[in-house]
Formats: structure tokens, C-alpha cells, sequence
């Protein structure tokens, strides 16, 4: 089979197409996509982007983009991390879970010790005195101790209710242009797996306790609840952590969500 590179090209060429056209088209920035036609794989930002880059050039070139995402998933993939983990390091895991759980009982029994010696040192020290004199008198409790208790009982005396950050993150995604989206809910499920929105585009109400979104570029904006956020300025894929009542956190390269595996 063809190189990867060298079948794009010949497609493009082919079609008497230049790469300018292309970026316009594809929304992908020419630079990738010399990146693509020359299978300079480390100057593109990562696997998740060259399948999605690779995928949509194909298309535009009316290729086979299965064929060709597959081929390079073969080529130059490689496997996870959890594909590597020796045997021997899951078995010293495992060894370490028995030497936690036997040392279980010997724990409570210490833990019940404590407490027995515990309640011999409060019934000494607060039982009546052995010299047969008047009983231990109850402390008067100084007003400044009680003034936070009744300062919060007057406030519900007043109907008011304390305030509660939400546990849930209610998130809409609007695209103001042509964006690739990998979205992951609390659960690790992909609500929103490698799509590309279009302008204008409005997506349904995702509903989890946190979100990790991995955007293409900056043409989307996130509306958490009843507040709307930007996303930062950025030709390049940014990533953002939502959680319940604060605004986006923007995630390092690292921390990105990756919808391809």
C-alpha cells in the first residue's frame, strides 16, 4: 500500500488543488497539513489530532478515511501504558492488598484499647473528687462561645439559608466556527467523541458531577449553568476541567482528554 503522506499528496495534486484551498476548506491549519502529506508526525499536537486531521483531509479529497486512519493506527500507534504494566508489579499489588487486610484485626483491636483507656481518663478526671467535698460545678459557658450558634440561629429565625455549591454541572457547548470536540463526563464516558462541530451549532444539555473538555482551537464557547465562558484565544487544541460552581479550569498538554483510545 502507498505511503500515507505520498497517497494525500497525489490526491491533491491530482485535483490540481492548492494548500491554501485546502486550510480554507478544512479549517486545519496549512502547516499540519504539509505535516500530513510529509508523515511528520511530531510536528502535529499529538494522536488524537493526526487521526482527526488525517480523517478530515481524507474526506475532503474524497479518500477512503477509515482506510487510512487504520493504516496509520497500525504504522506508528503505540500501546498504552496498562497494555505494558508487567505481570510481576499487578501480583506485587496484589501481595500488598493481603499484607494491608491481615494487619485489619490487629488495628481494631488497638483502636478499641484507645478508647477504653479514653474513657477511663474522662470519667477521672470529670467523677466526683475522692476527698468526699462538694461535687464538680458546671462551668459557665462565657458569652463569646455562643455567639456564633446564636448568630446562626438568628439568621434561619430570619428565613435566610445557607448557601450550597451545586454538585452537578449543567454544560452546553455553542461552536462560533468549525471546532474538534472531545468531551468526557465524571464517569469516563465520551459524551461528545471526536466530533468536529460546525458554526452555530448548538449542542444538548450534558448533565455530570465534572467535565474534561480537549477543544481544536477557540471557536466554542461553554455555558456552565446560567454563565457563559470563552474560550482562550488559541489556533492550537486547549483543554478545560468544569466542575460544580466555579468557572473552567484550562489544562496543561498533558492533562487533555484523548477521545481515540
Amino acid at each position: 500500500m502507498p505511503e500515507i503522506g505520498e497517497t494525500l499528496r497525489e490526491a491533491r495534486m491530482r485535483r490540481r488543488i492548492d494548500m491554501t484551498e485546502v486550510e480554507t476548506a478544512t479549517k486545519i491549519r496549512a502547516k499540519y497539513l504539509r505535516a500530513l502529506e510529509n508523515e511528520e508526525w511530531d510536528l502535529l499536537p499529538g494522536p488524537t489530532f493526526v487521526k482527526t486531521f488525517l480523517r478530515t483531509y481524507a474526506d475532503y479529497l474524497e479518500l477512503d478515511s477509515r482506510l487510512l486512519v487504520e493504516e496509520y493506527r497500525q504504522r506508528y500507534e503505540r500501546p498504552s501504558t496498562q497494555d505494558l504494566t508487567p505481570f510481576a508489579a499487578s501480583r506485587g499489588r496484589r501481595g500488598r492488598r493481603r499484607r494491608v487486610a491481615a494487619l485489619g484485626p490487629v488495628l481494631v483491636m488497638g483502636a478499641g484499647v484507645v478508647l477504653l483507656l479514653a474513657i477511663f481518663y474522662v470519667l477521672g478526671r470529670f467523677g466526683d473528687g475522692d476527698d468526699g467535698g462538694e461535687p464538680n460545678q458546671v462551668q459557665e459557658t462565657p458569652p463569646q462561645a455562643t455567639a456564633e450558634p446564636r448568630e446562626r440561629s438568628d439568621r434561619f429565625d430570619r428565613g435566610e439559608q445557607p448557601e450550597r455549591r451545586p454538585r452537578r454541572v449543567n454544560l452546553r457547548l455553542v461552536a462560533s466556527g468549525d471546532v474538534y470536540v472531545c468531551l468526557i463526563d465524571a464517569r469516563g464516558r465520551q459524551v461528545i467523541d471526536e466530533e468536529t462541530l460546525t458554526a452555530g451549532t448548538r449542542t444538548r444539555v450534558f448533565r455530570s458531577q465534572s467535565f474534561r473538555a480537549n477543544f481544536g482551537n477557540s471557536g466554542v464557547r461553554m455555558l456552565v449553568g446560567d454563565r457563559s465562558y470563552r474560550v482562550a484565544d488559541s489556533s492550537d487544541p486547549i483543554g478545560y476541567a468544569i466542575t460544580p460552581g466555579r468557572a473552567p479550569r484550562r489544562l496543561s498538554a498533558a492533562a487533555r482528554p484523548d477521545c481515540s483510545s
